[in-house]
């Protein structure tokens, strides 16, 4: 199973990344850098919100019926601006997953990425219903119907990579609290400063940032 950082490399996330830009007014490099890092981040909430049975439940009655035809249209989902339904889709999704993390993880993001949290929370709000449509896809081609299958699923698209460095990483911007005290501690990683940060989520973060 392909992760979802292979996906942003690919032509699919190209036209993703390219469409969100222009939706929101943002710059493309910028676009591309928030998305890096935050849809890994989305996910290991997912996953950590499915680590319940009720939460593993509830995001699999979200994914049910959907097939991610989102990502067969994404020419007429970005042709003249992204329906307003679609970011309020967006916004609900984001307020489920994140919950009272939402504002830090926008705050930590946009430091990261040199953009505003209002610019952050704009591409989020675009971004989220189309990554609910790649797990809706990737979830009915795998009949995920159990716990362990979502756990699974997830897991896959973050690269099946679960070093102590990656995930760390993704935690210390999941418990931001938007005050800029794990910054430093997340600069750190993400501009390699770890010598452990040599691949996957790391590297991949370090090579955009370390430019």
């Amino acid at each position: 199973m392909a992760g979802i950082l292979d996906l942003l490399n690919s032509d699919l996330g190209k036209n993703i990344i390219s469409g969100v830009s222009g939706s929101t007014g943002t710059d493309e490099a910028k676009t591309s850098s928030v998305l890096t890092m935050a849809l890994p981040v989305l996910m290991k909430a997912m996953q950590r919100n499915a680590s319940t049975p009720e939460g593993a439940a509830g995001l699999m009655g979200a994914l049910s019926g959907n097939s991610g035809s989102i990502l067969d249209n994404l020419g007429g989902l970005f042709d003249g601006g992204v329906d307003e339904s679609v970011k309020n889709d967006g916004s609900k999704i984001l307020g489920h997953v994140l919950g009272s993390k939402q504002q830090g993880v926008e705050q930590v993001i946009g430091q990261k990425s040199g953009l505003d949290a209002g610019s952050v929370a704009n591409i989020l709000k675009v971004a989220a219903p189309i990554l609910m449509g790649v797990l809706g896809k990737q979830a009915s081609q795998n009949n995920v119907s159990s716990q362990s299958d979502i756990s699974g699923l997830l897991g896959g698209l973050l690269g099946g990579n679960d070093s102590a460095n990656e995930q760390n990483f993704l935690e210390k911007i999941l418990d931001a609290d938007g005050d800029g005290s794990v910054i430093d501690d997340v600069a750190g990683m993400v501009l390699g400063g770890d010598s452990k940060s040599s691949g996957g989520i790391g590297g991949l973060l370090g090579g955009i940032f370390g430019k």
